[in-house]
């Protein structure tokens, strides 16, 4: 109990959004086994796999970008809803119609629209947060995001076989209660006002240009650099890894298998986010997002190695779970405490299109390697940009207090005195 105290003192809608988190991750079991749903059941290759991400993360850049400019234009809460009510249409449509390219169009549609309220949801943990509490939001969204994905996973592996549809049918639903939950209990977006010395970068530019806030802080370039070959090679653990597991071990118990490593993920999370939050508190960001980067590099060179040992993969999974807690808890109070609170959807959805660019690329070549080479080489590629986004990381640690000193004057940041802030959920 001592850990979830320390999630005490956050403003009443933070809990709420949380609550939205948990339920809508429920039903978030497409995503999971997407590339055995065009492997095994649409009979994709590799190579035509990566060129659906690529295509569907190309439909998505203009997604972002305009979701950025609408969340620091308009009311994040109706934005949200708005969006998610035609991804729900799209999930349920999806759930009733054959299998097949349509069904794969409909699950794009709604991907746009999930896409074009990411900033708006990403920019309110921002905004209902002071900077000294904004760790402890960020670390409760990834909490109650996996805390939904505990079992959908596992879940979409065992229907996957003859019951597909209902993966579509509970994501709908979900969705759906989770827009409730917004809609009738979030009533105060009003962001919070912080004078704190750590604010001083988050001060309003009304007016200012996106490329101007980029020129003004540079070093946002190095964090980009960092963040994007982090994300590119994030993203083969739900492409390389269960074509592999497939290969390895047949279509439908690797499904079942896949479905599982991934519940894995999420429990690992759950667990150890409250842990690693608690005891790291005093790290600064860019020591754990330094931290991130090695622990996902040592996860999947261990999955490399122990492929076909399937205990192996359980244990590479757990690994590479703490690198992505370590990075996922620092990398969202990282831009925000250094960038105007007026552009946070705009860098949100800019940030978000570069990211989908260089994935967007090491896909297409994690694809092409796959196909031509084989599994070896292709993971050597990932690990590669796993590494190089690791160096990134140490120069970003060195050039971050020079460009931002007054983050790190005074004492160490200490934890926030718990019950203290705005009354608890």
């Amino acid at each position: 109990m001592k850990l979830l105290n320390q999630y005490r003192g956050l403003r009443r809608e933070i809990y709420i959004l949380f609550l939205g988190r948990i339920v809508t991750s429920l039903g978030s079991m497409i995503w999971p086994v997407m590339t055995m749903i065009l492997n095994q059941k649409l009979g994709f290759s590799a190579t035509e796999i990566s060129y659906f991400f690529v295509g569907s993360g190309v439909i998505m850049l203009p997604a972002n970008l305009i979701g950025g400019k609408l969340a620091d234009r308009f009311n994040k809460k109706h934005l949200i809803v708005i969006c998610d009510s035609v991804s729900i249409v799209c999930f349920l449509i999806s759930a009733v119609i054959p299998l097949g390219i349509g069904t794969i169009f409909l699950f794009v549609l709604a991907g746009v629209f999930q896409s074009v309220e990411y900033p708006s949801y990403d920019a309110l943990f921002a905004d209902l947060s002071a900077t000294k509490d904004r760790e402890r939001a960020y670390s409760l969204e990834y909490l109650g995001a996996n805390l939904g994905l505990v079992l959908a996973p596992t879940i979409a592996g065992l229907l996957f076989k003859d019951y597909l549809w209902l993966s579509f049918l509970i994501s709908g639903v979900s969705i759906g209660l989770s827009t409730v939950l917004i809609a009738f209990l979030i009533k105060d977006i009003t962001p919070v006002e912080d004078h704190s010395e750590e604010a001083v970068y988050q001060e309003n530019e009304d007016g200012a240009s996106i490329f101007k806030i980029l020129k003004k802080n540079p070093l946002l370039f190095l964090y980009l650099l960092c963040g994007t070959l982090y994300a590119a090679a994030y993203g083969n653990y739900g492409y390389i890894m269960p074509l592999d597991i497939a290969a390895v071990h047949g279509g439908d118990t690797g499904a079942v298998i896949f479905g599982t490593v991934s519940s894995l993920n999420c429990i690992t999370v759950v667990i150890f986010t409250p842990v690693i939050t608690k005891l790291f508190a005093k790290m600064r960001d860019t020591g754990k997002i330094l931290t991130g980067r090695l622990f996902v590099f040592a996860g999947y060179l261990m999955f490399l190695l122990l492929l076909g040992f399937i205990p192996g993969y359980y244990l590479a999974m757990f690994v590479f779970t703490w690198g992505e807690i370590f990075s996922t808890v620092s990398e969202g109070p990282y831009v925000s405490t250094r960038i105007p609170a007026s552009h946070r959807g705009r860098i949100n959805g800019f940030m978000s299109i570069v990211y989908a660019v260089v994935t967007g690329v090491v896909d297409l070549a994690s694809g092409q390697l796959y196909d031509r080479f084989g599994s070896t080489v292709t993971w050597v590629m990932i690990l590669s940009v796993a590494l190089v986004s690791a160096v990134a990381a140490i120069a970003l640690m060195g050039l971050d207090k020079k460009a931002y000193p007054k983050l790190y004057q005074g004492k160490e940041r200490q934890q926030p005195e718990v019950g203290s802030g705005a009354s608890d959920a």
